[in-house]
This record gives structure tokens, sequence and C-alpha cells, in this order.
């Protein structure tokens, strides 16, 4: 299990996981959200997005978390293993709230200089607090179907934070 990707629901905790894996593991980890998201909350480049991914996972090993379509037919062809953190909307959505009032009020930069406003999370379609609306329960239908389309993926789906903190630590390095 060295090339490994996290996905979830918008507010599941991929990037924190992640970050945690890749540090017991050892190995690199890289955001796709940092990839995407340009100064000024523009999107990448189509091509220069898929070529970060693409240069990223042709290492020998690493985590990387994010769940973007764009770029599902390189990272997911290249990975072993599929950590889908399958938590609750009612986990998952005070999270968000919790997340987005945080960087809001302290102004957190996020990547490239982007940070989140009071405008941006209310009335942004795509902001974390509207986008969960629209994918959560999308995305528990859907990535079943997406799994089976790279078979020699190892699926671990895990369905509480609990869940994923005792398989976290049940990992050797």
């Amino acid at each position: 299990m060295r090339r490994i990707i996290v996905i979830g629901t918008t507010g599941s905790g991929k990037t924190t996981f992640a970050r945690a894996l890749a540090h017991r593991l050892g190995v690199p980890h890289g955001e796709q959200d940092a990839w995407n998201h340009q100064p000024n909350w523009q999107v990448a480049p189509l091509a220069q997005f898929r070529a970060q991914v693409s240069l990223f996972t042709a290492q020998e090993s690493w985590v990387m978390d994010g769940h973007y379509s764009k770029a599902r037919d390189i990272g997911w062809a290249r990975a072993q293993t599929l950590v889908w953190l399958d938590y609750p909307a009612w986990v998952v959505y005070p999270r968000i709230v919790r997340r987005t009032l945080r960087r809001v009020v302290t102004r957190q930069e996020l990547w490239n200089g982007n940070r989140e406003t009071w405008r941006g999370a209310l009335l942004d379609p795509e902001a974390p607090l509207r986008w969960f609306w629209r994918t959560h329960w999308k995305r528990q239908r859907e990535i079943p179907e997406l799994v089976a389309g790279f078979p020699h993926l190892r699926l671990v789906r895990l369905k509480s934070p609990g869940e994923a903190a005792r398989w976290l630590q049940s990992l050797n390095g």
C-alpha cells in the first residue's frame, strides 16, 4: 500500500486524514485542491492540473487527496488503494460550518493566497456550505460504481471518524 488516494465529500477531512496517513507511511502528500485553486480562486487550466496530478502520481509512493473527475483517469489508474471517508451528513455538515467560520474569521490562507470570505461562503454555489448539499448523497451513490471501473483498486470504506482513526492506528509505517 504505497500509492493511495483519499476521497470523500467536502468537509469529510480528506486533507487532514491524507496528511496523517502520508506521515505515518513516510511518503509524500499531494492535495488536489492546492493544484486546482489558483490565485484569486481561478481554476487551473485543465492541462496544467492534469500535468500536476500526473507528475505527483508518477512517484513510487504517495498519498493524494481529492475527488476531481478531471484527473481521475490518471490518479485512480496509478493508485493501489482508495480510502473513502464515507461519513454521514450529520457528521460532515457541522464540520464544514465550523471550518468555514474559522477560516473566515481568522482569514486563514488556503491555497495560492486564497481566503474564504463571508460573501463567498454564503453566496458562491461552489463554496463548501452549498456544494455539500449538491454532492454528498450523489457521491454516496456514484462512488461504488466508479470504483468498479478500476478493479485493481483496494477500497477501504471508512464510515466514521472513529473507524478512520482506528484504521490509521492499525497501519505500520
